[in-house]
């Protein structure tokens, strides 16, 4: 698996996660034999021992920030928590989402008790009728949407899609299987369709701008021919 650098400096590497690739293994994780994370695809390609600013689930592809240095960490990760950071995910979601709609409902913390404030903004950039019949319809309809999470919990847009009842196509845990499947035997398509597109913010040492951008994977760039959809990140 090559790795895509999107950007690098002296300070950080911009990388796109490809789908179904744990950021880096648990700590006394048994999987680590099984499987390769991120941080060792990395350090396998280019040497680099690199520490995670942020988060992305594991089924979750596109765009993540990695620091060089451990010191460089907190600068960045400042971006985030004073939300000086803009961004932009791509889902794929059931039915005919609204045209805008903010999303504000809590959502459970990573100890899985306590809910937290929970913020996103849904933009619908496309969407598409198929005659395929999925249960209890004699067709079937989804929608592309931009996700701007105000808020960065854990499964946050996961959560809010189906919130709204419209889940993210792909999304075993809080999706459709109904639709998953006919994705799956119409289509060859499994992953779960949440892509993180874009990151725009200040670089905090150098004081560029920046816009960031990890192209789609092969299932969306498929997807987008099929339905005559517009790849949103050209």
């Amino acid at each position: 698996m090559n790795l895509d650098i999107i950007f690098e400096d002296d300070y950080l590497i911009c990388v796109a996660k490809p789908n179904n690739v744990l950021v880096h293994h648990a700590y006394h994780s048994r999987n680590v034999a099984d499987e390769t994370s991120l941080l060792q695809m990395i350090k396998s390609e280019t040497g680099l021992k690199v520490y995670p600013i942020h988060r992305l689930d594991r089924k979750t592809s596109g765009i993540i920030l990695l620091a060089k240095k451990k010191e460089y960490v907190s600068k960045f990760q400042e971006l985030f928590t004073k939300n000086e950071i803009q961004k932009t995910y791509y889902g794929v979601v059931r039915g005919f989402s609204p045209e805008f709609k903010t999303i504000d409902s809590p959502v459970k913390g990573r100890d899985a008790k306590i809910h937290k404030n929970a913020l996103t903004d849904l933009k619908t950039l496309e969407n598409v009728t198929l005659n395929i019949p999925v249960k209890p319809y004699d067709s079937s309809r989804y929608s592309l949407v931009a996700l701007a999470p105000k808020t960065g919990r854990m499964h946050q847009l996961r959560v809010h899609t189906n919130k709204i009842s419209h889940p993210l196509i792909g999304d075993a845990k809080y999706g459709d299987k109904n639709h998953d499947t006919m994705f799956l035997e119409n289509f060859g398509w499994k992953n779960l369709f949440l892509h993180a597109g874009q990151l725009e913010f200040t670089h905090p040492y150098s004081s560029k701008k920046m816009n960031l951008k990890a192209t789609f994977p092969k299932d969306w760039l498929a997807l987008f021919e099929e339905f005559k959809w517009e790849n949103p990140l050209l």
